[in-house]
Protein backbone atom coordinates (compact mmCIF):
# COMPACT_ATOMS: atom_id res chain seq x y z
CA UNK A 1 0.00 0.00 0.00
CA UNK A 2 0.78 3.38 -1.18
CA UNK A 3 3.04 4.94 2.29
CA UNK A 4 0.29 8.38 1.59
CA UNK A 5 -2.77 6.39 1.53
CA UNK A 6 -1.45 4.26 4.82
CA UNK A 7 -0.33 7.44 6.92
CA UNK A 8 -4.18 8.97 6.10
CA UNK A 9 -5.79 5.67 7.25
CA UNK A 10 -3.53 5.11 10.55
CA UNK A 11 -4.08 9.37 11.00
CA UNK A 12 -8.26 8.77 10.71
CA UNK A 13 -7.96 5.28 13.12
CA UNK A 14 -6.10 7.85 15.85
CA UNK A 15 -8.24 10.91 15.24
CA UNK A 16 -11.48 8.71 15.51
CA UNK A 17 -10.81 6.68 18.57
CA UNK A 18 -8.18 9.11 20.88
CA UNK A 19 -10.99 10.41 22.89
CA UNK A 20 -14.06 8.05 22.37
CA UNK A 21 -14.26 5.22 24.76
CA UNK A 22 -13.04 2.41 22.17
CA UNK A 23 -9.01 2.53 23.29
CA UNK A 24 -6.97 4.33 20.40
CA UNK A 25 -4.16 2.04 21.29
CA UNK A 26 -5.72 -1.29 20.78
CA UNK A 27 -7.51 0.20 17.60
CA UNK A 28 -3.86 1.13 16.54
CA UNK A 29 -2.40 -1.81 17.26
CA UNK A 30 -5.05 -3.61 15.15
CA UNK A 31 -4.58 -1.74 11.91
CA UNK A 32 -0.90 -2.02 12.09
CA UNK A 33 -1.36 -5.37 12.77
CA UNK A 34 -3.39 -5.26 9.37
CA UNK A 35 -1.72 -3.49 7.24
CA UNK A 36 1.06 -5.39 8.60
CA UNK A 37 3.42 -2.95 9.90
CA UNK A 38 6.69 -3.48 11.46
CA UNK A 39 6.29 -2.48 14.91
CA UNK A 40 10.15 -3.02 15.72
CA UNK A 41 10.80 -0.12 13.04
CA UNK A 42 12.09 3.08 15.11
CA UNK A 43 10.23 4.76 12.15
CA UNK A 44 6.71 3.52 12.49
CA UNK A 45 7.21 3.55 16.59
CA UNK A 46 7.78 7.40 15.90
CA UNK A 47 5.13 7.59 13.74
CA UNK A 48 2.55 6.64 15.95
CA UNK A 49 3.82 9.31 19.08
CA UNK A 50 3.63 11.58 16.55
CA UNK A 51 -0.06 11.32 15.07
CA UNK A 52 -0.82 11.31 18.85
CA UNK A 53 0.61 14.34 19.24
CA UNK A 54 -1.77 15.43 16.58
CA UNK A 55 -4.98 14.38 18.34
CA UNK A 56 -3.70 15.99 21.53
CA UNK A 57 -3.44 19.15 19.79
CA UNK A 58 -7.04 19.47 18.97
CA UNK A 59 -8.28 19.84 22.89
CA UNK A 60 -6.34 22.94 23.92
CA UNK A 61 -7.95 24.50 20.48
CA UNK A 62 -11.23 23.13 21.36
CA UNK A 63 -11.73 23.78 24.76
CA UNK A 64 -9.58 27.29 24.27
CA UNK A 65 -12.20 29.69 25.35
CA UNK A 66 -12.94 27.29 28.65
CA UNK A 67 -9.73 26.75 29.20
CA UNK A 68 -9.01 30.97 29.06
CA UNK A 69 -11.44 30.92 31.52
CA UNK A 70 -10.33 28.93 34.19
CA UNK A 71 -7.18 30.30 34.19
CA UNK A 72 -8.45 34.37 34.20
CA UNK A 73 -10.78 32.96 37.55
CA UNK A 74 -7.80 31.30 39.28
CA UNK A 75 -7.62 30.19 42.22
CA UNK A 76 -10.80 31.61 43.39
CA UNK A 77 -13.10 30.84 40.66
CA UNK A 78 -15.82 32.32 38.80
CA UNK A 79 -18.01 32.63 41.78
CA UNK A 80 -15.35 32.93 44.45
CA UNK A 81 -16.05 30.02 46.28
CA UNK A 82 -12.81 27.74 45.11
CA UNK A 83 -9.53 27.67 46.84
CA UNK A 84 -5.94 26.64 44.93
CA UNK A 85 -6.90 22.64 45.90
CA UNK A 86 -10.36 22.58 44.54
CA UNK A 87 -9.85 24.74 41.28
CA UNK A 88 -10.83 23.24 38.06
CA UNK A 89 -7.21 23.78 37.00
CA UNK A 90 -5.90 22.34 39.86
CA UNK A 91 -7.91 19.14 39.86
CA UNK A 92 -7.04 18.37 37.12
CA UNK A 93 -3.40 18.43 37.77
CA UNK A 94 -3.63 16.78 40.82
CA UNK A 95 -5.68 13.79 39.08
CA UNK A 96 -2.90 13.78 36.56
CA UNK A 97 -0.44 13.17 39.63
CA UNK A 98 -2.46 10.39 40.96
CA UNK A 99 -2.06 8.56 37.71
CA UNK A 100 1.55 9.58 36.78
CA UNK A 101 3.39 8.63 39.93
CA UNK A 102 2.07 4.74 39.67
CA UNK A 103 1.50 4.83 35.89
CA UNK A 104 5.70 5.81 35.76
CA UNK A 105 6.91 2.89 38.39
CA UNK A 106 4.85 0.69 36.28
CA UNK A 107 6.55 1.42 32.87
CA UNK A 108 8.28 -1.93 33.04
CA UNK A 109 5.19 -3.67 33.32
CA UNK A 110 3.22 -2.09 31.11
CA UNK A 111 5.61 -2.46 28.31
CA UNK A 112 5.23 -6.06 28.25
CA UNK A 113 1.21 -5.66 28.20
CA UNK A 114 1.62 -3.13 25.28
CA UNK A 115 1.87 -5.68 22.03
CA UNK A 116 -0.45 -8.22 24.31
CA UNK A 117 -3.85 -9.32 21.84
CA UNK A 118 -5.33 -11.01 24.98
CA UNK A 119 -4.93 -8.48 27.25
CA UNK A 120 -6.20 -5.97 25.12
CA UNK A 121 -9.40 -8.23 23.77
CA UNK A 122 -10.19 -8.58 27.52
CA UNK A 123 -9.77 -5.39 28.19
CA UNK A 124 -11.62 -4.29 25.82
CA UNK A 125 -14.71 -6.59 26.86
CA UNK A 126 -14.69 -5.77 30.54
CA UNK A 127 -14.21 -2.56 29.86
CA UNK A 128 -17.57 -2.39 27.61
CA UNK A 129 -19.52 -4.43 29.99
CA UNK A 130 -18.27 -1.67 32.46
CA UNK A 131 -19.30 1.24 31.13
CA UNK A 132 -22.85 0.22 30.38
CA UNK A 133 -23.73 -1.37 33.64
CA UNK A 134 -22.45 2.39 34.86
CA UNK A 135 -24.11 4.27 32.52
CA UNK A 136 -27.87 1.82 33.24
CA UNK A 137 -26.87 2.83 36.62
CA UNK A 138 -27.11 6.76 35.68
CA UNK A 139 -29.79 6.96 33.52
CA UNK A 140 -33.06 7.69 35.45
CA UNK A 141 -30.93 10.42 37.01
CA UNK A 142 -29.36 11.75 34.24
CA UNK A 143 -32.84 11.86 32.66
CA UNK A 144 -34.46 13.36 35.67
CA UNK A 145 -32.11 16.02 35.54
CA UNK A 146 -30.51 18.16 37.88
CA UNK A 147 -32.62 19.12 41.52
CA UNK A 148 -34.55 15.55 41.11
CA UNK A 149 -34.83 13.93 44.25
CA UNK A 150 -33.02 10.59 45.36
CA UNK A 151 -30.90 11.71 42.22
CA UNK A 152 -27.47 9.30 42.17
CA UNK A 153 -25.76 12.07 40.30
CA UNK A 154 -24.46 15.33 42.63
CA UNK A 155 -22.39 16.98 40.13
CA UNK A 156 -23.67 18.37 36.88
CA UNK A 157 -20.67 20.45 35.89
CA UNK A 158 -17.23 20.67 35.86
CA UNK A 159 -16.89 23.43 38.22
CA UNK A 160 -18.61 21.89 40.73
CA UNK A 161 -16.24 19.38 41.33
CA UNK A 162 -14.23 17.84 44.74
CA UNK A 163 -11.26 17.18 45.67
CA UNK A 164 -11.98 13.51 46.51
CA UNK A 165 -13.66 12.67 43.24
CA UNK A 166 -10.40 14.31 41.42
CA UNK A 167 -8.51 11.69 43.10
CA UNK A 168 -10.35 8.56 42.48
CA UNK A 169 -10.69 9.67 38.58
CA UNK A 170 -6.76 9.72 38.36
CA UNK A 171 -6.46 6.62 40.43
CA UNK A 172 -8.64 4.81 37.80
CA UNK A 173 -6.79 6.06 35.24
CA UNK A 174 -3.78 4.19 36.38
CA UNK A 175 -5.83 0.95 34.61
CA UNK A 176 -5.70 2.27 31.24
CA UNK A 177 -1.96 2.55 31.62
CA UNK A 178 -1.19 -0.80 32.70
CA UNK A 179 -4.05 -3.00 30.52
CA UNK A 180 -4.21 -1.25 26.62
CA UNK A 181 -7.31 -1.81 25.71
CA UNK A 182 -8.73 -0.33 28.85
CA UNK A 183 -9.31 3.18 27.22
CA UNK A 184 -8.36 6.03 29.18
CA UNK A 185 -11.57 7.78 28.48
CA UNK A 186 -13.17 4.86 29.68
CA UNK A 187 -11.60 4.31 32.78
CA UNK A 188 -11.73 8.36 33.81
CA UNK A 189 -15.60 8.63 32.44
CA UNK A 190 -16.99 5.84 34.01
CA UNK A 191 -14.72 6.21 37.04
CA UNK A 192 -16.49 9.82 37.12
CA UNK A 193 -20.33 8.73 36.77
CA UNK A 194 -19.44 5.84 39.81
CA UNK A 195 -18.06 9.02 41.82
CA UNK A 196 -21.79 11.10 41.09
CA UNK A 197 -20.40 13.10 37.90
CA UNK A 198 -23.05 13.64 35.02
CA UNK A 199 -22.04 11.90 31.57
CA UNK A 200 -21.31 15.93 30.73
CA UNK A 201 -18.97 16.68 33.22
CA UNK A 202 -17.35 12.95 33.45
CA UNK A 203 -16.63 13.73 29.76
CA UNK A 204 -15.22 17.32 30.01
CA UNK A 205 -13.03 16.54 33.06
CA UNK A 206 -11.58 13.40 30.99
CA UNK A 207 -11.16 15.71 28.22
CA UNK A 208 -8.97 18.25 30.40
CA UNK A 209 -6.89 15.42 31.87
CA UNK A 210 -5.51 13.99 29.08
CA UNK A 211 -4.48 17.15 28.26
CA UNK A 212 -1.59 16.56 30.64
CA UNK A 213 -1.58 13.06 30.80
CA UNK A 214 -1.02 12.44 27.08
CA UNK A 215 1.22 15.20 26.56
CA UNK A 216 3.48 13.46 29.13
CA UNK A 217 3.09 10.14 28.32
CA UNK A 218 3.63 11.01 24.21
CA UNK A 219 7.30 13.06 25.15
CA UNK A 220 8.09 10.32 27.38
CA UNK A 221 7.60 7.50 24.59
CA UNK A 222 9.05 9.90 21.91
CA UNK A 223 12.40 10.27 23.80
CA UNK A 224 12.76 6.79 24.81
CA UNK A 225 12.18 6.38 21.10
CA UNK A 226 14.67 8.87 19.38
CA UNK A 227 17.20 7.26 21.90
CA UNK A 228 16.45 3.68 21.46
CA UNK A 229 15.80 1.36 24.30
CA UNK A 230 19.74 0.79 25.80
CA UNK A 231 20.94 3.05 22.75
CA UNK A 232 19.41 0.31 20.73
CA UNK A 233 17.30 0.86 17.41
CA UNK A 234 17.34 4.32 17.71
CA UNK A 235 14.77 6.36 15.18
CA UNK A 236 17.91 8.68 13.95
CA UNK A 237 15.54 11.63 12.90
CA UNK A 238 18.88 12.62 11.11
CA UNK A 239 18.34 9.66 8.15
CA UNK A 240 14.87 10.22 7.92
CA UNK A 241 14.43 11.25 4.16
CA UNK A 242 12.00 13.92 2.38
CA UNK A 243 9.71 10.85 1.87
CA UNK A 244 9.82 10.22 6.07
CA UNK A 245 8.72 13.41 6.61
CA UNK A 246 5.98 14.19 4.26
CA UNK A 247 4.30 10.99 5.76
CA UNK A 248 4.28 12.03 9.36
CA UNK A 249 2.83 15.33 8.74
CA UNK A 250 -0.06 13.45 6.97
CA UNK A 251 -0.77 11.41 9.81
CA UNK A 252 0.28 14.09 12.18
CA UNK A 253 -2.81 16.63 10.25
CA UNK A 254 -5.21 14.54 9.16
CA UNK A 255 -5.22 12.90 13.19
CA UNK A 256 -5.67 16.30 14.42
CA UNK A 257 -8.48 17.28 12.09
CA UNK A 258 -10.19 13.76 12.75
CA UNK A 259 -9.85 14.31 16.29
CA UNK A 260 -10.78 17.52 16.43
CA UNK A 261 -14.22 17.09 14.50
CA UNK A 262 -15.02 13.37 16.85
CA UNK A 263 -14.54 15.80 19.98
CA UNK A 264 -17.00 18.15 19.01
CA UNK A 265 -19.18 14.96 18.00
CA UNK A 266 -18.85 13.28 20.46
CA UNK A 267 -19.65 15.86 23.28
CA UNK A 268 -23.27 16.75 21.70
CA UNK A 269 -23.94 12.96 21.18
CA UNK A 270 -23.14 12.30 24.87
CA UNK A 271 -25.37 14.38 26.64
CA UNK A 272 -28.79 13.07 24.50
CA UNK A 273 -27.93 9.18 23.96
CA UNK A 274 -24.99 7.87 26.32
CA UNK A 275 -22.42 5.69 26.08
CA UNK A 276 -24.29 1.97 25.84
CA UNK A 277 -23.61 2.25 22.05
CA UNK A 278 -19.64 2.99 22.77
CA UNK A 279 -19.66 -0.31 25.24
CA UNK A 280 -21.20 -2.87 22.62
CA UNK A 281 -18.84 -1.74 20.56
CA UNK A 282 -16.11 -2.41 22.79
CA UNK A 283 -17.67 -5.73 23.44
CA UNK A 284 -18.06 -6.86 19.88
CA UNK A 285 -14.55 -5.42 19.27
CA UNK A 286 -12.84 -7.26 22.48
CA UNK A 287 -14.64 -10.67 21.56
CA UNK A 288 -13.32 -10.46 18.11
CA UNK A 289 -10.00 -9.49 19.04
CA UNK A 290 -9.93 -12.52 21.54
CA UNK A 291 -10.69 -14.68 18.79
CA UNK A 292 -8.23 -13.54 16.84
CA UNK A 293 -5.52 -14.06 19.25
CA UNK A 294 -6.86 -17.98 19.63
CA UNK A 295 -6.61 -18.42 16.43
CA UNK A 296 -2.66 -16.75 16.46
CA UNK A 297 -1.91 -19.33 19.08
CA UNK A 298 -3.35 -22.04 17.65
Amino acid sequence: MNDYLLSVILGIVEGLTEFLPVSSTAHLRIAEALLHINLGDGYWKMYTIVIQLGAILCLPIYFRSRIAKFISTFPHGENGDKTILTHPLSLTMIAFVVTAGPAFLLTKVIGKHLEDLHIMGMALLIGGIVMWAVDALNAKSEAAGPGAPNSRIHTWKMEAMSLGQAVWIGACQILSAVFPGTSRSMSTIAGGQLAGMSRASALEFSFFLSIPTMVVATCYDLLKSLKGKGMANPIGVSQIDSHGWIVLAIGFVVSFIVAYAAVAWFMAWVRKHGFVPFAIYRIIVGALVLAFAAQLVG
